[in-house]
């Protein structure tokens, strides 16, 4: 898959885990059926609405979630004749809102495909990030993936693309451009590009499975302070590895401390994010899970930590999730101070379901809690130090993304004072009560 430059902020992710499983449809097979009804029972669109019945009976955690009246639900959903899937699908997403949770949720083939994608941080493709160019509206490479088909053929950033196999890009999307340029790996896709010093170009591509980096990282020089700047966009399957090189490199060149920017992240795999928060801590409680059988396993960190230089975590309003998991568990512990805003607050955890006909169902079966025992939900992570933007600061910082971790950034200026300020000894990881600071 081949993304445009990710914007500033993202809307928070519905999953937390994406524990993959499947779920026959035997429930509605009665015993001594002829093979022909069994057959055609499997394949009506009743058999997809009954399998998201089932997953959503044995497992959804809800405060509210009334057993009797979902079972109504069910003969209600299964008394109805469906002329089409996409008839099905509709009666499924409207029985879900009575759970009245915003994260359990029906995928179609589509979704699904794109959520697993995601979560599993790989993509086929040729390998490039795009965006639309502001001045000329053509489309244009923001950067090639490193050791992708992209970046083999010669690709650099600031390239446009002119064409896609035969068809013009002049009126295309990132999004319609993306979903010609994805396909299955070993199959081709030719392009027509021009370079300003080069003039126009053409390359044909084979397509591959690429691992997509999530974390983007550098060493800054702020005054006397080396700051290891790391950004991580998502907690995808590759996320802690991504971070482990991450930190490991960096502490190669002799830095000082650590900003990690989770500004925007909207989450992902729950064993991510407690694998990274091990790279952080030595020791200390991560996160403690809760089901709707009152199972209760807590995640600790192992003695696994790869540094202990000092730590300042950026978080804001979109922060959610796994994002969640991390701050809460550095803060709690006393190993990072937290600068922005108050984060998202999504305290529950999604498994994804793969049905029948290759859509999906991501359904809430646990919550969980910080060190403090604290609700996430609907409440977030308070910063130790808040630092609020104005209006026009969230305006430049989201129509130029590589503004942020830049003087032109005010949490991330305050991010290196902390730094600073424990570098010489004046401030501990943790602050007693939140600071407010307007526009810094």
């Amino acid at each position: 898959m081949n993304r445009s430059a990710r914007p500033f902020a993202l809307l928070p992710s519905l999953l937390l885990n994406s524990a993959i499983a499947t779920l026959a449809t035997a429930s509605m097979l009665a015993p001594g059926m002829t093979p022909a009804v069994k057959a055609a029972l499997e394949d009506s669109p009743k058999a997809i609405v009954d399998e998201v019945w089932q997953i959503v009976n044995e497992e959804f955690i809800g405060t509210d979630f009334d057993m009797n009246s979902w079972q109504a639900t069910r003969q209600e959903l299964l008394g109805r004749q469906y002329t089409s899937r996409n008839e099905a699908y509709t009666a499924i997403r409207d029985a879900l809102k009575q759970l009245n949770d915003p994260y359990t949720r029906f995928l179609d083939p589509r979704e699904y495909a794109e959520l697993t994608t995601q979560t599993s941080g790989e993509l086929s493709g040729v390998g490039v990030q795009l965006a639309i160019d502001e001045q000329t509206s053509s489309l244009k490479v923001v950067q090639p993936l490193e050791n992708s088909p992209a970046a083999q053929a010669g690709i650099q950033a600031g390239d446009r693309i002119l064409r896609i196999d035969s068809r013009p890009t002049s009126l295309m999307t990132v999004e319609e451009a993306s979903d010609l340029l994805r396909g299955d790996s070993g199959t081709t896709v030719r392009l027509q590009l021009v370079r300003p010093d080069s003039g126009i170009f053409e390359v044909t591509l084979r397509r591959a499975n690429i691992e997509v980096p999530v974390l983007h990282y550098n060493v800054q020089q702020e005054g006397d302070l080396r700051v290891g700047y790391l950004r991580l966009d998502e907690f995808s399957s590759h996320a802690a590895e991504q971070m482990k090189k991450a930190i490991t490199n960096l502490e190669a060149q002799n830095i000082q401390g650590f900003v990690l920017d989770l500004r925007g992240n909207p989450g992902g795999l729950l064993f991510a994010s407690v694998d990274i928060a091990r790279m952080w801590m030595e020791t200390g409680m991560i996160v403690r899970t809760v089901d709707r059988q009152g199972g209760d396993r807590a995640y600790n960190a192992n003695r696994t930590a790869l540094t202990e230089l000092p730590l300042v975590v950026l978080v804001d309003g979109y922060s959610a999730s796994a994002s969640e998991i991390l701050a809460g568990a550095l803060k709690d512990n006393g190993r990072a101070v937290i600068v922005g805003n108050r984060t998202y607050g999504k305290g529950t955890v999604q498994s994804v379901h793969n049905l029948s006909d290759n859509s999906g169902l991501a359904v809430t079966i646990s919550r969980y809690y910080p060190p403090s025992g604290i609700t996430i939900n609907r409440n977030g992570i308070a910063p130790n130090i808040e630092v609020e933007l104005s209006r026009d600061q969230q305006r430049l910082l989201r129509s130029n993304p590589s503004l942020q971790g830049t003087n032109r950034d005010p949490q991330y200026l305050r991010a290196v004072t902390a730094l600073q300020e424990q570098h010489l000894g004046r401030n501990r990881p943790a602050l007693p009560t939140p600071v407010t600071l307007n526009g810094y």
